[in-house]
């Protein structure tokens, strides 16, 4: 799952994507693998110390937003959040502990059910950002996937 929520976060803008927890570098290997091929500009790493991590982003000033099924609807907290200020969205299930639902300023949900948590990033970024990236911002891969109402269009960029 993880690997399909850095492709998530990449296609709705994110400007970077933490692994926290195992360093499973084949995920990181594979969301660099699709940047290489199709594009764009973010940032993949491991964090060996998510809350340490956390804990500075917010003393500098950055937002951190939970997304958990208990939280705030998201079509409530989003027109809240500073637009010019970092966010950093927390999304790990049942692993996440107590302290990032006490560390985050929100914690919020795409609906107070169970769901898919690559579901709920996706809903949270396309209304915070407004839509998915745009083509220009993928423009730096080797290949260009052109729209087809019948079949794959994928051309190699010279």
């Amino acid at each position: 799952m993880s690997t399909h929520l850095g492709l998530t976060a990449r296609v709705y803008g994110a400007s970077a994507f933490l692994l926290c927890g195992d360093n499973d570098q084949a995920i990181l290997d594979s969301l660099n693998d699709v940047k290489e091929r199709f594009g764009g500009e973010m940032e993949v790493r491991h964090e060996s110390s998510p809350l340490g991590f956390l804990r500075n982003f917010i003393a500098e000033g950055g937002i951190a937003v939970h997304l958990t099924m208990y939280g705030l609807s998201y079509q409530e907290v989003i027109p809240e959040l500073a637009s010019d200020k970092p966010i950093v969205i927390v999304v790990g299930g049942a692993k996440v502990g107590r302290e990032y639902f006490e560390m985050c300023q929100y914690n919020v949900a795409v609906g107070n059910q169970p769901h898919s948590e690559v579901a709920a990033l996706a809903a949270f970024l396309e209304r915070l950002n407004d839509g998915v990236s745009p083509p220009e911002d993928f423009t730096s891969g080797k290949f260009t996937i052109h729209p087809s109402e019948r079949g794959k269009d994928l051309r190699e960029d010279a």
